[in-house]
């Protein structure tokens, strides 16, 4: 089940929906063939839900996006940045637990 507070992300619309939000924003660079990806998929929509008004989280799908994926050198997916006051913060590759991600976001906040 998807949640309704996980933005889609695109290569038009991440210079204002990324780079410019005035809160930290959770990027989950993911393919629809990528079996990983679907894994850490109900996790990050858990992860929107739990930080609903302290951070922005979407989705960016990099084969329909790749000039977002290849700007931040997205080789393997999942990748999951974080970006404070546009900058990059964090950058997870590979699966983690809710708990694990929620760790990383706090840390950073």
């Amino acid at each position: 089940m998807a949640s309704d507070k996980v933005q889609v992300f695109s290569d038009a619309n991440f210079q204002a929906s990324v780079l410019q939000a005035e809160k930290p924003v959770l990027v989950d660079f993911w393919a629809a063939w990528c079996g990983p990806c679907k894994m850490i998929a109900p996790v990050v929509d858990e992860i929107a839900n739990e930080f609903d008004g302290k951070i922005i989280v979407g989705k960016l799908n990099v084969d329909e996006n790749n000039a977002t994926a290849a700007q931040y050198g997205v080789m393997s997916i999942p990748t999951l940045l974080l970006f404070k006051n546009g900058k990059e913060v964090e950058r997870i590759v590979g699966y983690r637990t809710k708990n694990e991600l929620a760790g990383i976001i706090n840390s950073k906040l």
